[in-house]
C-alpha cells in the first residue's frame, strides 16, 4: 500500500472545494453559452418525453387489442406511432449530442486558456518548487477530464427527466404498484452516496499518478544527454518502469473500484423487478391490473431502474470530473508571491538601481540576503563576485522581479520596483542566463523574439553588431539556419551570441548577464566580449560572472560573502588590497589571465582578511 501511494500527495498550492463550488464554477463557464444549453436542454426533455412514449403506447395497444376481436387497423398505426417516436428521439438525440459536443468544446478551449495564462502569470518560485510535467499535466489531461465531468451533467439531466416522467406516469395507472416499484430505490442512492467520498479519493491519486509519469517522461525526455554520458539509461528506465507501475496498480485499484459498483446497483434493481413482476402478475390474475398497464410496469421499471443506475454509477466518473476541475481551480486560484501594490506605466528608465536595507530568503529558512545596501548608478555596470551561494543570482532575480523580497526596499529610478506594472517594466529589462533557451525555428525567429514587430534589416542590423558577424559564417544558412529543439542544433557558443543579439533587438536599459561567458571556447569568449561591449553601451548593467574578462570591464566590482558586501572597487583596486577577492581570484580567475604561467601570479591575501573570511 505504502508503494502504491507514494509520491501521489496533493501539491502545496492544492485546495478542497465542495462539489457545490466547483459546479457553480464549472457553470460559470456555461453562461456564455446560456442559448445553446438552454436549446439542448429542450432536446433533452424532447426526447424524454418521446423514449416514455414507446411503454406507454405499447400499453394502450395491449389494452385495445384484448378489447377488440379485429384491431389490425389499431395496431398498425401504433406500430407507425412507435416507429415515428423512435425516430425522432434518434434526432433528437443526434442534435443533442452534437451541441453538446461543440459547448463542451469552447467550454475547455476556455478552460484551457485560462490555464495556460495562469501557468503564465506565476512567479518564478512556482517554477522553482513544482515539476513542470505536473503541471503540464494539469493544463492538458486535467482539461480533457474536466469535459467528462461536462457531459455527465447533460446526460444526467436526461436521466433525471426521464425518471420523473416515469414516476409520474407509474402513479397515474396504479399508485400501489408504484410504490412497490419505488422502495428498493432509497437502498441504491444509499450505495451511491457511500461511494460518493471512495470515489474521490480513487480519482485524484489517479490523476496525480498521471501528472508523476508526465513528469517522469519530460526529465528523461530533457536529461537524455547526460543519461546517455553516464550510462544511466538502464537506471532511468527502471525509475520509470517503477513509476509507470505504480500508475498501473492506483489505475487497477480505481477500475475495480468503478466497474464494481454498477453489478451491485443492478442487482439491487434486479429486486425491484422482482417485486413488480410478482405483484403486478397477482393483480392481473385477480383482474385488479389490467395486461397493459402489467406490461407498461415491467416495461417502466426497467426504464426506471436505467436511469437510477447510471446515475448511481457515473457518479464515479462525475467524480473524475469534479478531481480535475478542481486540480484546474486550484491552478487558476494558486497564490501569487510577488505582489505588486500598484499598476504605474513603465516607458523609459535611467536605469539607476538602489537596494535600501534588503532582506531576502527563498524558503523563510535560511536568508539569502539579511540586510543588503548597495546603489549603481544609471549606465554603471557592475559586476557581482563570490563563492556560491554567496547572493549574487538572487540579486540578480530580485532586479528581475521573478521572487518577493520580505524586508526593505529596491528601487528603480527612486521608485519602488513594486509599484510597477511588470510588463512594462520587463521590457526595459534585458536578461542573458547562463544557458540560453531558445525557442524551434530560425536563428532570425529567435532574435525577433524580443520584438516580433522587428523588421528583417532590424535583425541583420543588430546580429551583425555582435561579434562584428563573423559568428554568422559558421551557420549552415545564416540567419535562417534552424536552431532545433531548445537550441541544441547550435553550439553553446552560438546559442550566446543569438541570446545577446535578441537582447541588443530589445533595447533595455537595464542589463543582466549571470556567467554570459562560463561555458564557451576562447574565440566565442571574444565574439561575446565584443557583443558585450556593444550592449553594455550607455546602459545599466548587472554582470554575473566567473569570466576575468568579463569582469575587468566593469566600472565597480562588488564581492559578496554570506549576502553581504565585504569588498567593492575596481580590479587593480581590489588586487591591490590583497582581500576577499584576491583570494577569488587565486582560486577562481588566476589561471585565465593571458600571461598566467604554473606558479606564478599568486596574489598574497591579508592575513586580517582571511581571519574575518573564516
Amino acid at each position: 500500500m505504502g508503494f502504491i501511494m507514494d509520491g501521489l500527495d496533493a501539491e502545496a498550492y492544492d485546495r478542497t472545494y465542495s462539489d457545490i463550488t466547483l459546479i457553480k464554477r464549472i457553470i460559470g463557464y456555461f453562461k456564455p453559452k446560456l442559448g445553446l444549453v438552454i436549446f439542448v436542454a429542450v432536446l433533452v426533455v424532447l426526447r424524454s418525453l418521446l423514449d416514455t412514449a414507446f411503454p406507454i403506447l405499447v400499453s394502450q395497444g395491449l389494452d385495445a387489442l384484448t378489447a377488440l376481436k379485429d384491431a389490425w387497423n389499431l395496431a398498425l398505426g401504433i406500430v407507425g406511432l412507435i416507429l415515428l417516436s423512435s425516430v425522432l428521439s434518434w434526432v433528437f438525440n443526434m442534435l443533442r449530442q452534437w451541441l453538446t459536443a461543440k459547448a463542451i468544446g469552447d467550454v475547455v478551449l476556455k478552460l484551457r486558456t485560462d490555464a495556460f495564462n495562469a501557468v503564465m502569470d506565476r512567479d518564478m518560485s512556482f517554477f522553482d518548487e513544482f515539476a513542470s510535467g505536473k503541471i503540464v499535466s494539469r493544463v492538458t489531461s486535467d482539461t480533457d477530464s474536466f469535459a467528462t465531468v461536462v457531459t455527465l451533467s447533460v446526460n444526467l439531466l436526461s436521466q433525471v427527466l426521464l425518471f420523473i416522467l416515469i414516476v409520474c406516469i407509474l402513479f397515474t395507472r396504479n399508485w400501489q404498484l408504484a410504490l412497490i416499484s419505488m422502495a428498493i430505490i432509497p437502498v441504491i442512492l444509499a450505495v451511491a452516496l457511500g461511494f460518493r467520498y471512495i470515489a474521490r479519493k480513487a480519482t485524484q491519486r489517479t490523476q496525480r499518478s498521471l501528472a508523476r509519469v508526465n513528469s517522469t517522461v519530460q526529465e528523461v525526455i530533457s536529461g537524455i544527454t547526460v543519461a546517455k554520458n553516464f550510462r544511466q539509461e538502464q537506471n532511468m528506465y527502471d525509475e520509470f518502469k517503477k513509476i509507470n507501475g505504480q500508475s498501473y496498480h492506483v489505475n487497477v485499484r480505481a477500475g475495480f473500484l468503478y466497474n464494481g459498483v454498477f453489478p451491485v446497483l443492478v442487482a439491487i434493481a434486479n429486486l425491484g423487478t422482482v417485486l413488480v413482476v410478482y405483484f403486478g402478475g397477482k393483480g392481473v390474475l385477480n383482474n385488479s391490473i389490467s395486461a397493459g398497464d402489467w406490461f407498461l410496469f415491467t416495461q417502466g421499471i426497467q426504464a426506471l431502474w436505467a436511469p437510477v443506475t447510471s446515475i448511481a454509477s457515473f457518479w464515479s466518473q462525475f467524480q473524475l470530473g469534479l478531481s480535475a476541475s478542481e486540480r484546474i481551480f486550484a491552478l487558476l486560484d494558486a497564490e501569487p508571491r510577488v505582489h505588486q501594490t500598484d499598476d504605474v506605466p513603465v516607458h523609459n528608465l535611467r536605469g539607476e538601481i538602489e537596494f535600501k536595507h534588503l532582506h531576502f530568503s527563498y524558503d523563510d529558512r535560511q536568508t539569502v540576503l539579511p540586510d543588503f545596501s548597495l546603489k549603481i548608478k544609471a549606465g554603471e555596470t557592475v559586476a557581482f563576485v563570490g563563492h556560491t551561494g554567496a547572493g549574487k543570482s538572487s540579486i540578480a532575480r530580485l532586479v528581475a522581479r521573478f521572487y518577493e523580497y520580505q524586508g526593505g526596499e529596491l528601487l528603480i529610478d527612486g521608485q519602488d520596483i513594486r509599484t510597477f506594472n511588470l510588463r512594462d517594466y520587463r521590457r526595459r529589462l534585458g536578461i542573458v542566463p547562463q544557458v540560453p533557451f531558445l525557442f524551434s525555428g530560425t536563428v532570425a525567429d529567435n532574435i525577433r523574439y524580443a520584438r516580433p514587430d522587428a523588421t528583417e534589416n532590424e535583425v541583420i542590423e543588430v546580429a551583425n553588431k555582435i561579434g562584428q558577424g563573423d559568428w554568422l559564417e559558421a551557420l549552415p544558412n545564416g540567419l535562417n539556419t534552424m536552431v532545433g529543439e531548445a537550441g541544441k542544433a547550435l553550439s553553446m557558443g552560438q546559442r550566446q551570441l543569438v541570446a545577446l543579439a535578441r537582447v541588443l533587438l530589445q533595447d533595455p536599459a537595464i542589463i543582466i548577464l549571470d556567467e554570459a561567458t562560463a561555458s564557451v571556447d576562447p574565440l566565442t569568449e571574444a565574439q561575446i566580449q565584443e557583443g558585450l561591449d556593444v550592449i553594455l553601451q550607455n546602459r545599466t548593467a548587472i554582470l554575473i560572472a566567473h569570466r576575468l574578462s568579463t569582469i575587468k570591464h566593469a566600472d565597480r566590482i562588488i564581492v559578496l560573502n554570506g549576502g553581504r558586501i565585504v569588498e567593492e572597487g575596481n580590479h587593480e583596486a581590489l588586487m591591490h588590497r590583497g582581500g576577499h577577492y584576491a583570494e577569488l581570484y587565486n582560486t577562481y580567475f588566476r589561471h585565465q589571465s593571458p600571461d598566467y604561467k604554473p606558479g606564478e601570479g599568486f596574489v598574497p591575501v591579508l592575513q586580517t582578511e582571511t581571519a574575518n573570511n573564516q
